[in-house]
């Protein structure tokens, strides 16, 4: 198939209190499982380091030319498996692995300080819950002010709103690996779907970004 859909998902390194961290461990099982034949999937793990998010996410979206990009990280507060409507700009104070954080505390001087993603969570969180495949999705619109948000507002950004972060809980509590590589699964065909709605209906998917001040 010459029109294979491209997505690229991410997971992050161990940090902090996370010795492993579910969402790698997560993202590789979703490696294993697919996302059916239409779809390229290509998955990465992130350095839990400001600098380092800044140069491999340029190079993620040119070189993969993705048509979305699905960050995933592990929330300690976690207890379902949550998508993230916005990134924000402002507020990174605290230090990420390699001791430093942005000096501006912001990811892009003079950006907008929210952007939303073209993709309507609560839609996708409604569907999949109602399948009823025993994992619960909830929806937030905050992702943390910490690298999970860092990378989440760069990469929309880059991709003008294609592109979704998804909040996973530590292993175990109360979902393993297989499961969450599954809630993945379901997430992420739910997203694909809904884009391929907009496409067909024409609609610019620029034109829905949300530059909204605080």
């Amino acid at each position: 198939m010459a029109n294979k859909k491209k997505v690229v998902v991410t997971g992050f390194e161990p940090f902090g209190d996370h010795a492993v961290n579910s969402s790698w461990v997560a993202v590789q099982e979703l490696e294993r499982l697919g996302l059916g034949e239409a779809v390229d999937l290509y998955v990465c793990e992130v350095p839990v380091e400001y600098q380092a998010v800044q140069c491999l996410l340029p190079s993620l979206w040119k070189e993969q030319q993705p048509q979305l990009v699905v960050h995933v990280g592990v929330s300690g507060l976690a207890t379902t498996v949550t998508l993230e409507q916005c990134g924000h700009n402002k507020g990174y104070k605290r230090l990420d692995n390699c001791s430093f954080c942005p000096a501006s505390q912001c990811c892009m001087e003079n950006g907008p300080d929210c952007i939303k993603s073209v993709l309507d969570m609560e839609t996708i969180c409604g569907r999949v819950n109602e399948s009823n495949m025993g994992i619960t999705v909830s929806v937030s619109k905050d992702a943390g002010r910490y690298l999970c948000d860092y990378t989440y507002y760069t990469s929309l950004y880059l991709g003008r709103g294609r592109s979704a972060f998804v909040h996973v809980p530590p292993l175990g509590k109360p979902y393993s690996s297989q499961e969450l590589g599954r809630g993945l699964q379901a997430v992420i065909q739910e997203m694909l779907t809904l884009l391929e709605g907009e496409n067909t209906e024409g609609g610019d998917t620029h034109n829905r970004l949300c530059y909204h001040k605080h």
